[in-house]
């Protein structure tokens, strides 16, 4: 898990595409961000949970990364260069400060970048997204946007046939992560609330008239478990 506050930028050294173009594997240079970093471990690439592959033969703070079909369908992972810069963030310990947003590291989908506005000490950014993952969006409710954890500050009309939503960038987020280097038309990955996903799939299924069955308590030969002697209910 993560929650959407990148912990830096990282280089991509190569991207090698398998010819079927069913995968692909990624060199990343991310420096000091991953010295403890095991080999399996995971991290957030551009929004992106990947596994890192750490072998004896790589430089200090570099890893590689397999990326798979699925992903390069729904992400922006495919169209990364060497040279590109990525936003980096480790995986949220257990005990961690929760500083944005529960982010899982699976990108529902990407959208474009329709216009900036810079407005003094801050800018306004509108990004259009695919008609299936506006529903998630609302006013005030929280996006992940290339791994960065944002507030959504505006959202198009229900009946709007092209949705969108914008966010602001404040200065730290414009000098820390790969937003303040996106211009109109960019690709972005975009992570909606978990929270909105499982609500509306709760609601799908009360609209077949067969909602999903509440899981049956344990029992035993003497019927339902209850708490034991001493325990609290």
């Amino acid at each position: 898990m993560f929650t959407g506050i990148v912990a830096g930028q990282g280089t991509v050294r190569s991207v090698e595409l398998r010819p079927d173009g069913a995968s692909a594997r990624l060199l990343v240079d991310a420096g000091p961000l991953v010295a403890d970093l095991p080999h399996g471990g995971s991290l957030a690439v551009n929004g992106v949970c990947l596994t890192a592959t750490r072998t004896a033969e790589l430089a200090e703070g570099q890893f590689h990364a397999d990326v798979i079909g699925e992903t390069l369908h729904r992400t922006t992972l495919g169209a990364l260069a060497p040279g590109d810069a990525v936003n980096l963030e480790r995986c949220v310990p257990a005990g961690g400060r929760l500083d944005g947003h529960v982010v899982q590291g699976h990108v529902d989908g990407t959208g474009t970048v329709a216009e900036r506005e810079d407005l003094g000490d801050w800018e306004r950014v509108r990004v259009r997204v695919p008609a299936r993952l506006a529903p998630f969006l609302a006013e005030k409710g929280s996006v992940a946007i290339d791994g960065v954890s944002l507030t959504v500050t505006a959202v198009s009309d229900p009946a709007d046939p092209e949705p969108w939503f914008e966010v602001g960038l404040i200065p730290a987020t414009l000098a820390e992560t790969t937003l303040g280097a996106r211009p109109a038309g960019s690709a972005v990955n975009l992570e909606v609330d978990v929270l909105a996903k499982y609500a509306q799939r709760l609601l799908a299924f009360a609209g077949t008239g067969t909602p999903a069955a509440a899981p049956a308590p344990a029992t035993d030969a003497a019927g339902p478990a209850g708490p034991a002697a001493g325990e609290g209910a």
